[in-house]
């Protein structure tokens, strides 16, 4: 009897620790952490990451986590991307800081920023349930539903200026709402006093604003990307720089333009030091966010590597890989350490003031292409697709003076550049092609690999993050 029972104890401990065990796995693949991104850098951009380290140079597709503080020079700007598609235009000489980003016991993102110093664009484009604040001094804006503003502020005084929804704003006045082209103007200085205004006055930099804004308005209406994916984020470049297709044996998949077998995805980018989350691979690509954190890598015959959407119940830090071909180097992080490490060509920025033309290699995968400076890429990729060559276009955004052109009024040669309104995507308007000039093809490098013989090293398992999504 005394044996009968203590088998039925031992069972009984094991069914316990298994059913633990499977209900702690659940609770793991059910974990996320909130995770912003740097969606646009334009000049010298710093940010400090909370590791200790103070401001250090910040390069598109960095992560922006709780605690990271960003700020921008006199010659640089910045576009932060949040997960359900809200975006903060961030213009030079400004400082901001990301204190809280967490989730409601329902799910729903909450985001507290706060500007500490200069100027800041707001275009929340949040779902139900979400809350985005901002804090500048003893004043405090609140969303939950859609809304566009501006906020200019300084030492004695700052404006808000409301372009889309209505905004409140609660201080030591208590709160005071301002609605759709209007402004508000807080006197810092004295008791924290406003006025009301039926207008505002126009920003140099709100045409950068609205040219931002305009571009994920064009290219994130392009439906063709995962229906099961819960984020908005990364879905303009993706639409914008690649393309989805069916390949079979791999589904429904998307690839960049610009390559051909002997591209990697792997093969540009850095990897970087994260405070509770360790190092984390930051792609170089000016789409390399959505496929390095969501979904895996697969290298397809005939096709090359493509990108398999999926996974969104966390993100990853080191890309998901499956099945590379034979001798195929893949991504590992460093295993001791904290420095940035370099790989490929490296991180870089784009300077505030495009160049005229842009020179585009045929397995360049659209590095060195800012987003939205080619109209209609996809026709320009079929074009290299048939002779592969490298070719000089002409940057939609420029004049002629080497500033961003007012969004829907550039021209060149090509045309005039289509209004985001009522377009439906890369494809939308009557084909017009941009100028291309040839020029000598350059040597093609090749992808890299692993020692003679060896087996191909897939990161096992791939690190996620932990946090509570």
């Amino acid at each position: 009897m005394s044996i009968f029972m203590n088998d039925v104890f031992k069972r009984m401990f094991v069914l316990t620790a298994l059913t633990g065990a499977l209900l702690a796995t659940a609770a793991f693949a059910e974990s996320k952490a909130r995770i912003v991104r740097l969606s646009d850098v334009e000049g010298t951009v710093k940010m400090d990451r909370g590791d200790g380290d103070g401001f250090a140079k910040a390069f598109l597709n960095m992560p922006v986590i709780e605690g990271a503080k960003l700020k921008t020079g006199a010659d640089s700007r910045a576009e932060v991307e949040f997960e359900d598609g809200s975006v903060l235009h961030v213009p030079s000489n400004t400082d901001i800081a990301f204190p809280h980003l967490a989730l409601g016991d329902d799910g729903q993102k909450l985001s507290t920023v706060e500007l500490m110093a200069g100027k800041v664009y707001v275009n929340v484009r949040g779902k139900k349930g979400n809350r985005f604040t901002l804090d500048f001094g003893r004043q405090s804006v609140t969303l939950t539903e859609p809304a566009h503003f501006r906020l200019d502020y300084g030492m004695t005084e700052a404006t808000l200026a409301v372009f889309q929804g209505d905004v409140r704003v609660t201080g030591p006045y208590g709160e005071v709402e301002i609605s759709k082209k209007h402004s508000a103007t807080f006197d810092l200085a004295n008791n924290d006093t406003y006025a009301m205004a039926k207008n505002f006055e126009e920003d140099p930099e709100d045409e950068w604003d609205r040219q931002q804004s305009d571009y994920h308005d064009r290219y994130a209406s392009n439906h063709s990307y995962d229906p099961s994916s819960p984020y908005s984020y990364g879905i303009s470049d993706l639409n914008y720089y690649g393309n989805y297709m069916t390949v079979p044996g791999y589904g429904w998949v998307w690839q960049p333009y610009f390559v051909n077998a002997a591209w990697s995805p792997f093969q540009d980018g850095a990897w970087m030091w994260y405070p509770q989350y360790g190092y984390m691979w930051v792609s170089a690509y000016p789409w390399g966010w959505m496929p390095y954190r969501y979904g895996n890598w697969a290298f397809a015959p005939g096709y090359g590597w493509v990108w398999q959407p999926g996974y969104w119940n966390s993100w990853y830090a080191v890309p998901q890989v499956v099945n590379p071909p034979q001798r195929t180097a893949v991504l590992t992080p460093p295993v001791r350490g904290r420095g940035t490490v370099m790989v490929g060509r490296g991180l870089s920025t784009n300077p505030v003031a495009p160049l005229q033309r842009i020179t585009i290699n045929p397995v360049s995968a659209g590095l060195g292409v800012p987003r939205g400076s080619v109209r209609h890429l996809d026709h320009v990729a079929r074009d290299v697709e048939k002779n592969p060559r490298p070719v000089v276009v002409s940057n939609e955004r420029t004049a002629g003076t080497g500033s961003p052109n007012p969004a829907g009024t550039g021209t060149n040669s090509a045309g005039t550049w289509p209004n985001s309104k009522g377009s439906t995507g890369t494809n939308s308007g009557a084909r017009q092609s941009p100028t291309v000039r040839e020029t000598p093809s350059p040597r093609m490098t090749p992808m890299p690999s692993a020692p003679h013989g060896s087996s191909p090293h897939v990161s096992s398992p791939p690190a996620r993050g932990s946090s509570p999504h």
